[in-house]
């Protein structure tokens, strides 16, 4: 059982460690997508960088890696509770942040926290991207819709969590670590939105 939940981990943080804009940007433009925009290789930069379609297509596969990390997990380690469960989310996002196919350094990480959302809290995610793309829409700012539509998320997982009395405190306090890590990830673009120097988002095509 140990070896079985060492390579379901090992599985979920290699799926999430897959760099999609560095690859895209080499693979369609030709470029270390790490030089340009905000130098992150995260969907928001691609979308900057590489173009709508492009950056639309890194945040569906970077939101797939928490997805089927999850999943992949659960065919490993069959009928797993609920601490394996959030392992198993948890190294997929270490693995988009801290990726060790570009020494360590990946991106913010909320896509693929995302992805883990959709599998295990599909109603408290779909409430909390609609407050996302409310933000974005109306600010442009794609780092102030992440950062408040994670507040939005762990508010509403609290409540569900008191209407069925804690039950699953587990996944309560692994969501209340994932927003606070995304706020912390976003520390420099806070610093920016307060002083006005913080970039915006255009949907116009590359």
């Amino acid at each position: 059982m140990v070896i079985r939940i060492i390579i379901a981990v090992i599985c979920s943080y290699l799926l999430g460690c897959i760099p999609t804009s560095f690859i895209f940007g080499k693979l369609i433009k030709k470029i270390d997508i790490r030089q340009y925009g905000s130098h992150n290789v995260g969907a928001t930069n691609a979308i900057r960088v590489l173009g709508v379609k492009i950056g639309i297509v890194t945040l569906l596969i970077d939101i797939a890696k928490g997805f089927f990390a999850i999943h992949i997990g659960k065919l490993i380690i069959q009928n797993p509770d609920n601490v394996l469960i959030i392992c198993f989310g948890l190294a997929a996002i270490l693995g988009h942040i801290f990726t060790v196919f570009l020494n360590f350094k990946g991106g913010k990480g909320v896509a693929t926290s995302a992805g883990v959302l959709i599998a295990l809290a599909p109603i408290p995610f779909l409430i909390a991207l609609l407050f996302f793309i409310l933000i974005v829409w109306i600010t442009r700012y794609v780092s102030l819709g992440s950062i408040l539509a994670g507040i939005v998320l762990l508010i509403v997982v609290i409540i569900i969590n008191i209407r069925n009395s804690f039950s699953e405190l587990e996944f309560l306090i692994f969501f209340f670590v994932i927003v606070m890590f995304i706020i912390i990830r976003h520390k420099k673009n806070i610093n920016r939105l307060i002083s006005g120097t913080e970039s915006k988002i255009s949907f116009k095509k590359k």
